[in-house]
């Protein structure tokens, strides 16, 4: 028997105060097309489990694993090694929790691994402190934005053009909502970040410069001098890192002046998987810890003077007042923190600085092996584990052709910026720790075979 909580007056009665005249209303930004009107057609209306066990297979089989090929790809997501030890632990009774605690007193486990998150999180990112975690790096991006509206009282978010595409289509969305102005572009193929364009956009109306560190071309900007010219107008620095490996090698970007650095915690502990789940990172300075989002856990002693930890300060909708609310961001991804807090604590700071350095050596010999493929160019002037290609043909239907040939050589920037022509030749190339001699020169191989 169906559970139904509500009755008909009662969703008549929700509808109302929405102001929509039905369920179906809430649906028009839907185009039409995509729509359905019917079950899916070609899909059978039943089967055995033992049937669809046996279909779900072979569909996974038509997958090309990032195990299985030369890979290198990035933009955002990449793949490192992971030690057998962070799956088997993050699996122990104590701490297994995809989760918040709720009674937090009795999740000792849980909130000790948190505690020792942040600490990591704001030694590797050079802030004074860092929140329990958020759900990714684009959104953790976007509670930035919003943090440095609230603390600035002022409505306009400029956006580097080296900021990551899906990072700035996440910030619109959500400043649909809030009525903030977002002002970005589109990177050009140069080798330098551009940060003097970027200064001469400043103004006394700008809450906050959001810049990538290293940018979406792989490319390094100079912090340093973005946060003396965004704090002289009284905006804040947001720096945006989506790998975090990079800062075992570069400095830490608040140790370069900026005020909320967030990213993409994937890197550490965390598998490619398709796309997700993955871990928002966030920390800033010490006197904005009142308007940062999500949960901060805390040391303490109980009444019988023995170490205990606590949730120290709960500023999203589920813990306080909603309109007092500081996020209402409803999971911390707390199964992926403690999974790259566990990677960190077995690399610890010397094993971090060594894994970077496998990471620029192993790009290093891919652009050097790829820069003799006749019409290949490396756009960058520095870079660390990611760089951008330029190609005599279009991106994006060269590495289709290496594809078919088993080779996943990185990401198209036309597949970034759809439509832009001056960047319909670029790739993205990324290399780890976990590519190969042998993956690069099968990957020259095939490039130059491609484009002759």
């Amino acid at each position: 028997m169906r559970y139904l909580p509500l009755t008909q007056a009662d969703r008549t009665d929700m509808l109302a105060a929405i102001g929509a005249g039905s369920v179906d209303d809430l649906f028009c930004d839907v185009p039409d097309g995509l729509l359905l009107d019917g079950p899916v057609q070609g899909l059978p209306a039943h089967a055995s489990e033992i049937t669809v066990e046996r279909h779900m297979r072979r569909l996974a089989g038509k997958n090309l694993a990032a195990s299985d090929a030369p890979f290198f790809l990035g933009a955002g997501a990449y793949r490192h090694h992971i030690p057998a030890s962070v799956d088997h632990l993050i699996q122990r009774g104590e701490f297994l929790t995809a989760y918040t605690p709720y009674q937090p007193e009795i999740a000792q486990g849980t909130l000790q691994v948190l505690f020792e998150f942040q600490t990591q999180v704001a030694r590797l990112f050079g802030t004074d402190i860092a929140n329990a975690s958020m759900y990714d790096g684009s959104t953790a991006c976007w509670e930035a934005i919003a943090m440095a509206t609230r603390i600035t009282r002022r409505g306009r978010a400029l956006l580097s053009c080296g900021l990551h595409p899906h990072y700035v289509s996440v910030a619109k969305s959500m400043a649909r909502f809030t009525g903030d102005t977002i002002a970005s572009g589109t990177p050009d193929l140069s080798p330098q970040p551009g940060e003097n364009e970027l200064i001469a956009q400043i103004d006394d109306q700008t809450a906050c410069v959001v810049i990538q560190y290293p940018d979406i071309l792989g490319r390094i900007p100079d912090l340093t001098a973005i946060a003396e010219a965004a704090q002289a107008t009284g905006a804040l620095l947001i720096a945006v890192v989506t790998e975090p490996v990079a800062l075992g090698m570069i400095e830490a970007p608040g140790n370069l002046g900026a005020d909320i650095v967030v990213g993409e915690g994937q890197s550490l502990g965390v598998g490619l998987q398709f796309g997700g789940p993955y871990l928002g990172l966030f920390g800033c300075r010490e006197k904005f810890v009142r308007q940062m989002p999500g949960r901060l856990c805390g040391q303490t002693v109980d009444a019988a003077g023995k170490r205990g930890f606590v949730l120290t300060l709960s500023t999203r909708e589920q813990h306080i007042r909603r309109e007092k609310a500081t996020s209402n961001i409803c999971t911390n991804s707390g199964l992926c923190a403690l999974a790259f807090s566990i990677h960190m604590t077995l690399l610890g700071g010397e094993g971090l600085a060594r894994l970077a350095r496998i990471n620029h050596a192993r790009a290093q010999a891919t652009v050097k092996r790829l820069s003799q493929v006749p019409g290949v160019e490396c756009v960058n002037s520095a870079y660390f584990n990611e760089v951008t290609l330029t190609l005599p043909k279009p991106g994006r239907e060269v590495l289709a052709k290496l594809a078919e040939r088993g080779v996943l050589g990185g990401v198209a920037l036309e597949r970034l910026y759809p439509g832009v022509d001056e960047l319909r030749n670029g790739i993205l190339v990324t290399a780890s720790e976990l590519t190969e001699d042998e993956d690069i020169e099968t990957f020259a191989t095939e490039l130059a075979e491609v484009l002759s």
